[in-house]
């Protein structure tokens, strides 16, 4: 806790206020969105089909629109458009407690979607601006920040909840609406990185997407996002079958070990890594590691099916904590690396641009990765060898560590140089 007091009082205040803001950005979502499901299919009565749609379309004008909410920071500004997405999100928060029709419901729901896609490139773009030459320590404390605020929203929101879902939203949405007036009162005015060439937006996306280093290295990245998102799906399906009954428990015991990993060890791993490994290398091993982080839950279904006391219900979790612990230690190095490697592919230009279609690419990969996790499970089980769901996700973790191996041993990863002003003839 010390290191991190240390580390973040060495930054200057703009960065500080940027790294306290998304603790407070993921406290108020999570303390929210974990629970909004059961509020649409049990407080409201929708239908299962109905409850998809309002999540789904949430997720989709989020995962989609990324790339127009980093291009937007990047030709308004980084402010505005942080601001125009936190105030989106407090009316879309404050619209989910009290409407009950479905297109009242839908909209609400794009607007936080889309409040999240103008705000995410824009800070992480400010951030790196920020740090400038020490965007690596940057980003380690900002992930630790990021991640106590997934752990603290769940707990807070439960507690809330007790009360009245409403009372949530409107928690949600007034942490939105400080933190607006915060960033009126205290966040200096700061231009986006938008490119000097004619031609406007197209041009830009154009610039961005025939930035062919770049889009390997997203693409490349993509297994990684699938392998972190277990956290969501393959994990909790299998908690519910070692521990039925228990599920919601272990759950959220899983979350809450994963956030501690990050928390409590972001800044040492980080700093260890940056001592013994090259960038590039620090995320091959990485990925690497979070795709081994799979191969313990092998184990698990030897007791999964054949447990007979307190000791078999042990061997059935145990996998568990211990592939959440990997995957949380795998991710946490990955992470400060790869939003680095983000920002020196971009070469100084279109930055917020830049994230905003990683961003896109990698909600992507994860809509199709989650898909056929889904199906892999599903068939794994049918067969009766449930082992090859952990294997396939290890298995995609080698190849996109592999992936971005090659990348980096070909040059292709190593840093753009940044664009000369032009000299104008007088």
């Amino acid at each position: 806790m010390r290191s991190l007091v240390t580390q973040f009082r060495s930054f200057n205040g703009c960065a500080r206020l940027l790294m306290v803001q998304q603790f407070t950005i993921n406290t108020a979502f999570y303390m929210l969105m974990p629970y909004l499901a059961v509020h649409l299919a049990d407080g409201l009565g929708l239908a299962a089909w109905a409850v998809g749609l309002v999540l789904g379309v949430r997720n989709f004008t989020q995962q989609g629109m990324f790339l127009v909410g980093g291009t937007l920071a990047d030709r308004l500004g980084y402010k505005p458009t942080i601001m125009a997405g936190c105030l989106l999100r407090t009316a879309g928060f404050g619209l989910l407690g009290f409407v009950d029709a479905l297109p009242a419901l839908v909209v609400a729901s794009a607007a936080t979607g889309f409040a999240g896609a103008l705000f995410n490139p824009a800070v992480r773009a400010y951030l790196a601006q920020e740090a400038a030459e020490r965007r690596v320590e940057a980003f380690a404390a900002f992930n630790v920040f990021y991640q106590a605020g997934m752990f603290v929203g769940p707990l807070v929101g439960l507690a809330l909840l007790a009360t009245d879902f409403r009372l949530v939203c409107l928690a949600a949405a007034a942490l939105f609406l400080a933190l607006t007036v915060v960033q009126l009162r205290f966040l200096p005015v700061h231009k986006g990185s938008a490119s000097d060439e004619p031609g406007g937006v197209l041009a830009d996306w154009r610039t961005v997407v025939r930035n062919r280093p770049f889009l390997l290295f997203s693409l490349a990245m993509i297994g990684s996002y699938v392998l972190s998102f277990q956290v969501y799906l393959a994990l909790p399906l299998q908690t519910r079958r070692v521990a039925p009954g228990s599920g919601d428990a272990v759950t959220t015991a899983l979350f809450a070990a994963s956030a501690a990993v990050a928390v409590a060890g972001q800044l040492r791993i980080t700093a260890w890594a940056r001592v013994h490994w090259r960038p590039q290398r620090a995320i091959v091993y990485g990925i690497a590691l979070m795709g081994a982080a799979f191969l313990p839950l092998v184990l698990t279904e030897r007791v999964a099916g054949s447990r007979s006391g307190l000791l078999d219900w042990t061997l059935a979790l145990l996998p568990l904590f211990t592939a959440v612990a990997l995957l949380g230690l795998g991710t946490a190095v990955v992470h400060p690396f790869e939003m680095d490697t983000v920002i020196s592919l971009a070469g100084g230009r279109l930055v917020a641009t830049h994230y905003g279609l990683y961003n896109t690419v990698s909600g992507l990969g994860i809509t199709l990765g989650n898909l056929t996790t889904g199906a892999v499970w599903d068939t794994a089980h049918r067969l009766g060898h449930p082992e090859l769901t952990w294997w396939a996700l290890a298995s995609t973790g080698a190849l996109c560590a592999g992936c971005v191996a090659l990348l980096a041993r070909s040059g292709r990863l190593n840093a753009r140089p940044r664009p000369e002003p032009v000299a104008v003839a007088s």
